[in-house]
């Protein structure tokens, strides 16, 4: 019998080898805190020699970690951008599931980045995931249409992306429950519910919320909620009354 054939070495290219070396990284800091992984780790993952990583990154692993940082960082900003056709609450459910998916797949990596506790933290490494939620409030701010958002806007969306965030830590921690699809509607729910009460005292945000409820379909989240919230309506309907206004007790 021939004995098979062992596959030809192929020496890589300098950007080839790069990315591979950053591959092996980023998949290592996704399962393990950055500071549980080292050098030796990533040569062995990428099945090379520990000095060719420090070839390619002198640095060392600060180096390496920033740069395989900077990378997940280009692949979270992607899971914001999305089309701008079709119900607001559709296009958030696109996003979310993807940002959730990439939460689910970097889950310790993800939880030691965004909480600060590793040694690899730095102002530059602080730099590039505020750079991350400030992206992602701007592709939130593109999806309302607010083409000069004012500050009650502004402020709006970005307490809600840092909720979305901490409700992805907590989920991690929780054992990822409730399960992905839930904890989606549950936080769009949470932006309809604070661009409503916004709407109540900015005008900006009326205008969001009414150019929103416009193209909402009664089967889509928004529609969902409404009729839920509903039933509890009445129970409310004695705060309607304005002050001084009840009704002369009897004699």
């Amino acid at each position: 019998m021939t004995p098979a054939a062992t596959p030809a070495y192929r020496r890589l290219g300098v950007e080839e080898r790069r990315i591979q070396l950053l591959d092996a990284a980023l998949t290592l800091f996704a399962h393990r805190a950055p500071e549980d992984v080292s050098l030796d780790d990533v040569a062995e993952a990428a099945g090379v020699s520990r000095p060719l990583v420090y070839r390619y990154f002198p640095g060392g692993k600060q180096q390496l970690y920033e740069k395989a940082l900077r990378s997940a960082a280009d692949q979270l900003e992607l899971c914001f951008a999305e089309r701008q056709t079709g119900p607001l609450t559709g296009r958030l459910r696109q996003v979310l599931d993807r940002y959730l998916a990439f939460v689910d797949e970097h889950d310790a990596g993800f939880s030691a980045l965004l909480q600060g506790g590793s040694v690899a933290v730095t102002s530059r490494t602080g730099a590039i995931v505020d750079e991350v939620r400030r992206a992602a409030a701007e592709q939130i701010l593109m999806h309302l249409g607010a083409a000069s958002p004012g500050p009650r806007l502004r402020m709006l969306v970005r307490t809600w992306i840092a909720a979305v965030e901490a409700a992805s830590l907590i989920w991690l921690d929780e054992a990822k429950q409730p399960p992905q699809g839930e904890l989606r509607d549950w936080l769009i729910d949470h932006l309809i519910a604070l661009l409503t009460v916004s709407a109540a005292t900015d005008a900006q945000s009326a205008a969001v919320v009414r150019a929103a409820l416009a193209q909402e379909l009664p089967e889509g989240p928004a529609g969902v909620l409404a009729r839920r919230l509903l039933p509890a309506l009445p129970e409310a309907s004695h705060l309607l009354a304005a002050p001084g206004d009840e009704a002369p007790e009897e004699g």
